[in-house]
């Protein structure tokens, strides 16, 4: 399976233009599996609620309207960062775009800083998406990095591969060991999508530092770019390499767990 994750800057609140630049990018990649940034249609540093509430979509909206058609005309799984609206609540969510049409809607557990302000938190918990038997997917955003339960979670329920689109500002050297960590520790492949760029609020700027990765499920880095970079970068996996939780004939680090004595 060809896995891909694209890094680029999206333009603040100008959900048109992002959607073409996405449009290109996408009709332009051979991938099986491609994994867009945290919302990649809107950009991220909102000044108040009424600027989300102009540019947050509907799962029926244009935007995944857009995935979903060149999903099936490519023949690939779509995981791409939107701002979500679902009647009078607004959430940073990612979907999950399958070929056939179906769309999976990830909402962020997590909310960092002042996304506490405009989204409201994540209500469906971490679930696992099956594509037939090519692949089982977890999908977590941005500030899920910090929190071990997120990544284990997905991998107990059977995630081969995780998707995480990101808006990351911490520093590579902070998340990127971090996210490796959360691939060795659960033996699954993870890909990073974080935007590069920066947004400009009055007087407090953002700097979003790229560097997006895709790790193999024994912590190794199978590619990664650097910050300035624009574009894809791609790794062929084998996701049934994420079913192998042994690495002795004595030790399954699934099996080996004791629930029993970490019980708070």
């Amino acid at each position: 399976m060809i896995t891909a994750a694209l890094q680029f800057c999206p333009s603040f609140l100008d959900v048109e233009r992002n959607r073409d630049t996405l449009a290109s990018y996408l009709e332009g990649v051979d991938a099986d599996l491609a994994v867009l940034p945290e919302l990649c249609t809107t950009g991220y540093f909102f000044h108040d609620a009424a600027q989300l509430a102009a540019v947050a979509e509907t799962r029926d909206g244009e935007s995944l309207r857009l995935f979903r058609r060149i999903a099936a005309d490519r023949n690939m799984l779509i995981v791409a960062g939107f701002a979500e609206r679902d009647g009078e609540a607004f959430y940073n969510s990612a979907a999950t775009v399958f070929p056939d049409g179906r769309v999976e809607i990830y909402r962020k557990v997590h909310l960092f800083a002042e996304e506490k302000t405009f989204f409201t938190p994540g209500d469906r918990g971490f679930p696992v998406l099956h594509w037939g038997d090519r692949l089982r997917l977890g999908v977590m955003i941005c500030y899920d990095w910090r929190f071990p339960e997120a990544a284990r979670t997905l991998a107990l329920k059977g995630a081969q591969v995780i998707a995480h689109p990101s808006n990351l500002v911490a520093a590579p050297r902070l998340w990127k060991p971090v996210m490796r960590t959360r691939a060795f520790e659960n033996r699954v492949f993870a890909v990073t999508a974080n935007r590069n760029g920066e947004e400009q609020r009055e007087d407090e700027r953002l700097v979003f530092h790229g560097s997006s990765q895709i790790v193999g499920p024994n912590g190794t880095v199978l590619e990664e770019v650097d910050e300035p970079y624009e574009g894809w970068l791609q790794a062929e996996i084998d996701v049934k390499k994420a079913d192998e939780k042994s690495f002795s004939s004595w030790n399954d680090i699934m099996a080996d767990r004791r629930p029993d004595a970490y019980e708070l």
